[in-house]
């Protein structure tokens, strides 16, 4: 298969052609505000099985349906769910996914089985061009092999895969990094996956939001993931990831300690270090996340960073911070992209 890559500089022809594709029940890699996405007719179960191959991703892990405007999203759930109205209007478009039990036109497959199901309005005109084009919800988790990190660019999709799909939609690199914060309304008001819509903002709207013991922390045993990005090992590249959390400079000591260690033994460290603690790391080979002081600035280059230096590291040893606002989301990411190798100091 010959993978065709085009730019949305005209998001009108773009969606024309990638609206015919996933009419035809192919998959089109599209630009959202967050990542990348893999889209297919969500309401066609044959198309959505096509993401799961070409992604080489497990079929027990649930997707989200994108909708072009507000009031697609209630034909997908059985009823309107709490609160629904007051979280479309603050948050939507953007980077918020709601869960609730879902209605009987949402096949199995996009559900994994279970009786609820993942919808969001994406913040990104070329996205909301191809579905709305597509005349149907888009399917989509993010547009890269079933565990690697998520891809913030076209040429990250094209990476992926090329070969394995007819379209991609290069919309240029994604504002957030990061994938969409996914809030479960079916039952007590429940974050399952964080992003750029934090707890705090949640909570100034419902009161009372409760966090997933699984944000970060594998999930237990023979627990199902009720949402995308809640399988133990996620993100990741190829090289081995080793994360140290802690302040900046106790934690450049012992990340310093680590890379002394694995250069030793002929390995090929790098350090993916905050400003705040570059300073303290001599010549050791070094990358920039970004500033401890803004998290959104460390979630909007982790997985760029992640894929950059898989070509030329074996261990990325990484600083870990607070998981206030958005720094929930980057420690999330972080970790599932570690297999939870982690070091508290």
């Amino acid at each position: 298969m010959i993978t065709s890559v085009i730019k949305t500089t005209d998001p009108t022809q773009a969606a024309t052609q990638g609206a015919a594709i996933l009419r035809a029940g192919e998959l089109v890699a599209f630009p959202t505000e967050t990542v990348y996405g893999l889209g297919a007719n969500g309401l066609d179960g044959q198309a959505v099985d096509r993401i799961f191959v070409a992604k080489g991703r497990p079929n027990d892990n649930p997707l989200i349906l994108h909708v072009a405007e507000k009031v697609d999203a209630f034909r997908l759930w059985a009823t309107e769910p709490p609160h629904a109205r007051a979280l479309m209007d603050t948050f939507w478009p953007g980077p918020l996914t709601l869960i609730y039990y879902r209605s009987a036109i949402v096949p199995d497959q996009v559900t994994a089985g279970l009786d609820t199901v993942a919808v969001r309005m994406p913040d990104n005109a070329a996205a909301r061009a191809l579905i709305a084009a597509a005349g149907v919800p888009v399917a989509a988790p993010s547009a890269n092999l079933s565990g690697k990190p998520s891809p913030t660019t076209a040429e990250h999709v094209l990476q992926d895969m090329d070969g394995r799909i007819p379209l991609i939609l290069d919309g240029g690199p994604c504002r957030y990094g990061v994938e969409s914060t996914v809030l479960s309304l079916a039952g007590t008001p429940t974050i399952l996956r964080p992003g750029a819509v934090t707890k705090e903002m949640l909570a100034a709207i419902l009161g009372e939001v409760a966090l997933a013991p699984s944000i970060l922390a594998p999930l237990s045993a023979g627990e199902k993931a009720a949402s995308p990005g809640m399988k133990y090992k996620h993100y990741a590249p190829n090289a081995q990831v080793l994360v140290v959390v802690g302040e900046a400079e106790p934690a450049a000591r012992r990340l310093s300690a680590l890379y002394d260690e694995f250069a030793a033994q002929g390995r090929r460290p790098c350090i993916a270090a905050t400003a705040e603690a570059l300073p303290f790391y001599g010549r050791r080979r070094t990358a920039l996340l970004g500033t401890r002081r803004d998290p959104t600035t460390l979630c909007s280059r982790l997985f760029a960073l992640l894929r950059e230096l898989d070509t030329e590291a074996d261990v990325i040893l990484a600083e870990g911070i607070g998981t206030e606002g958005t720094g929930l989301a980057f420690m999330n990411r972080l970790l599932r992209s570690a297999g939870f190798r982690v070091e508290y100091l």
